[in-house]
């Protein structure tokens, strides 16, 4: 076995092998070219070769026929020939059909085990993003998160993280002081953005039990690695949320992951497809956290291959860390195109028997411009190649097939059944519960107070409705106020009973005080 994967022959007739050497399979890579021109099949082929090499894989089926990696190709099939006519051009005698293990996975839980992280281990960061959020309401998101870690409140799910910003609201004067300006106008949208994630199936994404990392690296009994396929034709219809949630898988990874230096081979294999929705209008900080990732994560044993039409669509910081390229045709019929296509071009290490933008202009489908890096990690010079055909079927696989292979993957049983532990939704709802309780029980202790001061009133002296003559030589006592008790009594009385409320009575016994003392 040799030390690096067969890409295709390249050279005078294409007899030329081009490898991807193991070694620095973990130097990341790029596969770009319009569509139609064949990036779907080399990635096919590169999964296949990381596999039998042992090396687990996680890649995207964006168009949903990637799912026929789990199946054997077939004479019957009606490239054969094309097929097999190819594998002799490029002299690749070990050319056989077969198939490789595949996990299937799907956010939906429609077309594979169900994917699940939590809110906590998601981060602000990237739920700021996902929900498209402001500069001041991101801040106000990380004074939720600061909250939840001081008060030990889990964020599970959506609903966690609703009731939360629910409590944060309620409590935004206080909070505000210590963290700085929490505006209702802030929470509101961000709620309205939660609400818009969940109608678009970003619910099933939040929850537990969430995804062990270790069930994506795994192998079968034959050593292959396994395939992890994350079926993303329909989540493909909130690109934000599959940019995110691939985001994070790396995210992840480049966290849980320990160091291994510069391993022989690669411990696991990343393809990011369509990569441009992950850079499109991204904040700067985000970028950053790509570059970083993309930096460190080779130390880990981790290959990202990004997949997208045009490298421009790439970051210059992280074009530059991809040692591995496959440059399928770029079409070019505007100035702008014109322009890409040229630097493009520019980006690979000439070769002194053709011109690379026009190479790239003219390869057809199947072919491409390929760069690996050699000994030393140095960028090999450009090539025009034949890839190499796939070992698996091209185009998917049926649904009861799927739905089999579903069932003996060695996951299953394990996500299918979605967990509500207690959390913050649950820890607050109680919280506000012991409030109301505590409410009712002030309530009640205040109207005892004002029962006993109202017995208290009715026992004090009355006016016994008998008149004093003007003749009478005593009068009743003044007090202060220059008004006889008598008539002060009275008043009350009749004051009480037309409020009839707790405010009016005490308001009564406020006036009777106020005369008691006179006297």
């Amino acid at each position: 076995m040799t030390e690096g994967i067969f890409i295709g022959g390249g050279g005078a007739g294409y007899t030329e092998a081009q490898h991807l050497l193991l070694k620095y399979a973990n130097r990341h890579g790029l596969i770009a070219g319009a569509t139609g021109t064949g990036k779907t099949v080399t990635l096919q082929i590169l999964a296949e070769s990381f596999s039998a090499r042992g090396v687990p894989v996680i890649l995207s089926d964006v168009k949903g026929d990637l799912s026929g990696l789990a199946a054997s190709g077939s004479d019957s099939f009606k490239l054969h020939d094309a097929f097999i006519s190819r594998a002799e051009t490029i002299g690749f005698a070990e050319y056989a059909y077969r198939a490789f293990p595949v996990t299937f996975w799907d956010l939906y839980g429609q077309k594979g085990h169900p994917l699940r992280t939590t809110i906590s281990e998601m981060g602000p960061l990237l739920l700021s993003r996902l929900l498209e959020l402001t500069e001041a309401q991101e801040g106000v998101l990380n004074i939720a998160f600061r909250v939840a870690d001081e008060q030990s409140l889990p964020l599970l799910d959506l609903k966690d993280l609703q009731a939360l910003l629910v409590w944060v609201g309620e409590q935004r004067k206080t909070l505000s002081l210590r963290y700085g300006n929490v505006s209702t106008a802030s929470i509101g949208a961000i709620q309205r953005r939660l609400l818009t994630l969940e109608g678009q199936g970003g619910a099933n994404l939040f929850g537990e039990p969430a995804l062990e990392l270790g069930d994506m690296m795994q192998s079968d009994d034959q050593g292959f690695g396994r395939i992890n396929i994350l079926a993303a034709d329909q989540l493909m219809g909130a690109p934000r949320l599959y940019a995110t949630f691939l985001l994070w898988l790396l995210s992840e990874l480049f966290e849980t992951l320990p160091e291994v230096g510069d391993p022989d081979k690669p411990k696991l294999v990343f393809f990011f497809d369509e990569a441009h929705l992950l850079f499109e209008d991204a904040p700067k900080a985000l970028v950053d956290k790509v570059e970083q990732v993309a930096r460190l994560i080779r130390s880990k044993g981790v290959g990202i291959y990004f997949i997208t039409q045009n490298p421009a669509d790439v970051p210059e910081d992280i074009l530059g860390q991809l040692g591995n390229r496959v440059q399928h045709a770029l079409r070019a019929f505007t100035g702008k195109d014109r322009q890409e296509l040229r630097q493009a071009a520019q980006n690979y290490r000439d070769n002194p028997d053709f011109d690379t933008e026009d190479a790239i202009r003219e390869v057809g489908v199947g072919e491409a411009v390929t760069s690996m890096l050699e000994r030393k990690g140095i960028p090999g010079i450009v090539q025009r190649t034949l890839i190499r055909p796939p070992s698996s079927r091209l185009g998917p696989i049926d649904a009861a097939s799927r739905a089999d292979l579903i069932g003996q993957s060695p996951v299953a049983g394990k996500y299918e059944a979605a967990m509500d532990r207690d959390s913050a939704f649950e820890m607050l709802a109680r919280r506000a519960e012991q409030a109301a309780k505590d409410a009712e029980q002030a309530e009640a202790t205040e109207a005892e107070t004002e029962t006993a001061a109202e017995r208290e009133f009715h026992a004090a002296r009355r006016y016994s409705g008998s008149r004093v003559s003007r003749s009478s030589a005593q009068r009743a006592p003044r007090s202060r106020s220059g008004r006889s008790d008598s008539i002060g009594t009275a008043f009350a009385k009749s004051f009480a009973r037309q409020l009839g409320t707790r405010s009016g009575q005490a308001l009564v016994r406020g006036v009777l005080g106020g005369l008691f003392r006179g006297r």
